[in-house]
């Protein structure tokens, strides 16, 4: 037969196993956070657009230097990753 004991263990397990999985996802959505974020500040340094798979980015630009800001939905709350790169001009100068 079974006690209270085993029930309340076993609703105990089952929530930190959840809290696990959803710790790695959110681990999984900053590195893809911080990936973002780098191909972004990378494309537009070339003057390339660049539309992420998931969130959104901020650009801003500031002497010589493209600062982004990607912000990817995760299972626990948003991550956030923040990204420069140097600005590439083109062959002919400066802008």
């Amino acid at each position: 037969m079974t006690s209270i004991e085993t029930a309340l263990s076993l609703s105990a397990l089952v929530t930190v196993a959840a809290a696990i999985v959803a710790g790695i996802a959110t681990v999984a959505t900053y590195i893809a956070a911080v990936d973002t974020a780098g191909a972004a500040a990378r494309a537009h340094a070339i003057g390339v657009d660049y539309e992420p798979v998931r969130g959104h980015v901020d650009i801003s630009e500031s002497g010589g230097i493209v600062t982004v800001t990607a912000n990817v939905p995760a299972a626990l709350g948003h991550m956030r990753a923040t990204a420069r790169y140097p600005v590439e001009y083109a062959t002919g100068g400066a802008k």
